[in-house]
């Protein structure tokens, strides 16, 4: 299935030759000329900003394949480059450390995208437990606002378009380019949108069990059930009081899958899917590249989650 959603993105457009022509070194910096220097702070923003900007720009991504973007930090290398750019494409709050960096080096030229991304409160619990401590109180949970935007085409075709008129804005010059590889890029997550309505709209299961809470706003457009077996930080250990009631979930909702993730241990979630008796997959929260998955884009990756969720959940 993953070959074939492959195959027909090889052939699709304009857009997969705008997107692989900007797929290089993704954390390669330096001067690009007459190019516009941006730094993106991961991987989701660095395919718009690259897709989007095209030869105008000279991208930097701070957070490299294979590193988790929740853990990262910065080199003095990379604060340089923030300090250097013309633009800085991050979201707000998902980054500590970049944050800083934006706030120390480059007021100016920091974009946070989370206020285009409308987030929201989902219910998704950011907070990790010890043993024996209650989760969070529904009212302080109300408060948390999920970062995971990109994961819902509808927000990210929003950040998409604030990032282009961004660049449009800070590049004048550029602008017409923008603006058409943007709305190639807006045609494309249209699409995606319109894929994940009818590839879901009748599953026999509504539930699905992720190995972090990354996929609310996903399952709530389209009408799923998410259950993470961690909150927001991905690699952190669930307690054992959390482990056993992902456990009654998935045998009284009949989940047939638990999805691990690309950058972290699947060993808890193969733990639980033994002890339950059912089977593991990927489940992608495209939150960066590793080298198993380096030829990938944002397009691919969400298509190939959409087949997942349809195999799991018995979609028609």
């Amino acid at each position: 299935m993953r070959s074939s959603v492959r195959a027909v993105l090889a052939g699709a457009t304009a857009l997969a030759a705008v997107t692989l022509a900007g797929c290089g070194d993704s954390s390669a910096s330096g001067s690009g000329g007459d190019k516009l220097d941006v730094v993106a702070s991961f991987y989701p923003l660095e395919f718009i900003a690259r897709t989007v900007g095209g030869d105008a720009v000279n991208v930097t991504t701070l957070t490299a394949p294979g590193v988790e973007p929740h853990d990262l930090e910065l080199t003095p290398k990379q604060v340089g480059e923030i300090a250097g750019a013309k633009l800085v494409v991050y979201e707000k709050d998902l980054q500590p450390a970049v944050d800083e960096a934006v706030a120390q080096n480059a007021k100016d030229a920091g974009f946070d995208v989370a206020p285009a991304a409308k987030l929201e409160a989902t219910g998704a619990d950011f907070e990790e437990h010890e043993e024996g401590e209650a989760a969070a109180p529904a009212a302080h949970n109300d408060k948390a606002l999920d970062p995971h935007f990109w994961l819902d085409p509808v927000r990210y075709a929003a950040v998409v378009q604030a990032v282009t008129d961004k660049l449009v804005a800070t590049d004048a010059a550029n602008a017409d380019g923008y603006k058409a590889r943007a709305k190639t890029l807006l045609d494309e997550v249209g699409k995606l949108d319109s894929e994940y309505k009818s590839g879901l709209s009748d599953c026999k299961l509504k539930t699905f069990v992720t190995s972090h809470e990354a996929f609310a706003y996903m399952a709530k457009r389209y009408g799923l059930t998410m259950v993470g077996i961690a909150g927001f930080t991905p690699d952190a250990e669930p307690t054992p009081t959390r482990i056993r009631e992902v456990q009654d979930i998935v045998k009284a909702q009949h989940v047939t899958t638990i999805f691990y993730e690309e950058l972290v241990s699947p060993k808890v979630a193969e733990t639980i899917a033994r002890d339950v008796g059912v089977q593991t997959a990927v489940l992608s929260p495209i939150e960066g590249l590793s080298d198993a998955n380096s030829k990938e884009t944002y397009l691919t990756l969400m298509r190939e989650n959409l087949q997942e969720l349809r195999k799991a959940n018995s979609c028609a």
